[in-house]
Formats: C-alpha cells, structure tokens, sequence
C-alpha cells in the first residue's frame, strides 16, 4: 500500500460507482465533457458527483486507485466560456477509468487495444477516448466499458 498523494490536473466524477478520470492537455474539454456526463447521469437518475476540477488527489491503496478533492476547491468546476460553477461534490471515490477528449481531427480512427494511461509512476488505469462531438457522452462511456468487460470474461 502505497499513500503517496499525486496531484495531478483533470477532473474526476463518479457515476452509478464507477470512477471517471478526464485528462488531457489544458483547454482541451476535460471540464466541459465531466459536466456533460454528470447532466447525463442526473436526467438518467443515476447517482453522480464531482469529485475534483483542475487538482486531483491521487493516492494508490493497494489495488485501489483514490481521487481526492482539495478541500478549497470543493464542489467547484471551471466551464470555459462559461466561468465557475457549483455542483454536487463528494470529497473522495475510487477511479476506475481514464478519459481522453478527442477531436474531429485526430489522425486515429480506432484507438489502441488495451489502452492505458500513466497519471503517475505508480498510477495507471484504462483509457476510454470520447469525442467532443458526442452528444450522449455517458452512454458512449458506458457501452465501452461493456465492451471491455465482455472481452475480459
């Protein structure tokens, strides 16, 4: 068990339970695509929270990936354009999977098989690439994470 906290720049939700890491350079959508799945998860009445936006905590716990929220920035997300919102937070959830905004001009149509992310030395977790343009991000997210279960069993 390691409790070396990372910070790390993204922004972390849960829904339903599973963990959502959103990375990725500055500016490019990372807040925007959180925000999205989490008005998706309200209007499809599962349970959701931010985590953190900009600063997240990171902390492995043996097999267990931890995003924490720094207590200053609790509840607060950055929507560009659109200035700081409030939303419902939580100040801690197990992450699960990395999600990578993509755009239309990405040279690669298909991403990689078993695609995993880096966040730190000790950290790494599944990629799931979104498209900006999604207009049902959440149910993007959650029918690839069937299909990744399907192919592990």
């Amino acid at each position: 068990m390691s409790d070396m906290t990372n910070n790390a720049h993204g922004t972390a939700i849960v829904i339903d339970g599973t963990g959502l890491f959103f990375s990725g350079p500055s500016g490019c959508g990372k807040s925007g695509l959180a925000f999205d799945c989490l008005a998706e998860a309200t209007l499809r009445g599962l349970p959701n929270a931010l985590v953190a936006d900009d600063q997240v905590l990171l902390v492995r716990q043996n097999e267990r990936i931890v995003a924490r929220r720094p207590d200053a920035i609790r509840g607060l997300m950055e929507l560009r354009y659109s200035g700081i919102v409030a939303v419902h937070s939580v100040e801690e959830a197990e992450l699960h999977f990395v999600l990578l905004p993509v755009s239309a001009d990405e040279s690669m149509r298909l991403p990689p098989e078993n695609e995993r992310l880096s966040l730190t030395p000790e950290i790494d977790l599944p990629v799931i690439r979104v498209p900006f343009w999604s207009r049902f991000p959440l149910a993007l997210i959650f029918a690839q994470i069937a299909m990744m279960q399907a192919k592990r069993s």
